[in-house]
């Protein structure tokens, strides 16, 4: 009797920790649904908010920093994408939401050191209460989200990394958010559009 409790408590508790698990991956945006705006400071000191783009087609919305190894593999990256899509009507809104104190070189500072160093063509923005990423449900640096617009809504039309290879661009045989991008352009619905993000974990506040 006493071994038939022990396994109904076990079957119990590993429901319990299904549950938490599944209510885990189930926070934050997935494809398809509405992006709420926002307003962070970028490293110029203005606010930035998606309303600012009144022309605005969607947005690659990417989370990211200064310090992930993954993130400076693709800045580049970042930078061609913007030069490449803003004036398709698709900008890159880069959001930095790592707490200063856990990743000092992440400081609203070092951000401005980076963004003047990498000379930064798109908004590089401090989500220092973290309640945006909290809302997007980003994990890794970099994450990349691209809302494309419709109606007065911004839509979640991909989530993932931004290629295949963050290592050597020129090895890249899956350049993700393009093809996404791509087929938004064309009227089309993405045909992949999840990936698993690779990079640096979140420096959450303690």
């Amino acid at each position: 009797m006493k071994n038939s409790k022990g396994f109904y408590f076990s079957i119990v508790l590993s429901g319990l920790f299904a549950l938490s698990a599944m209510a885990q991956e189930s926070t934050g945006y997935k494809v398809g649904d509405k992006a709420a705006d926002f307003s962070l400071k970028d490293v110029r000191g203005e606010m930035v908010s998606l309303s600012n783009y009144e022309d605005a087609k969607g947005f690659l919305v990417i989370f990211s920093c200064n310090t992930c190894p993954y993130v400076v593999a693709y800045e580049d990256r970042m930078i061609e994408l913007h030069e490449k899509y803003a004036e398709k009507g698709y900008p890159v809104i880069a959001i930095n939401s790592n707490d200063d104190k856990v990743s000092p070189g992440d400081s609203f500072e070092k951000m401005q050191e980076r963004a003047k160093a990498k000379n930064f063509p798109f908004p590089y923005v401090y989500d220092k209460s973290q309640e945006v990423i909290k809302t997007y449900g980003a994990t890794r640096t970099p994450h990349v989200y691209i809302l494309n617009k419709s109606g007065e809504d911004y839509v979640v039309e991909y989530i993932g990394a931004i290629d295949n290879n963050y290592q050597v661009p020129s090895a890249v045989t899956e350049p993700y958010v393009e093809k996404a991008l791509a087929e938004l352009m064309d009227g089309k619905k993405v045909s992949r559009n999840s990936t698993k993000a690779i990079g640096c974990t979140i420096k959450w506040t303690r």
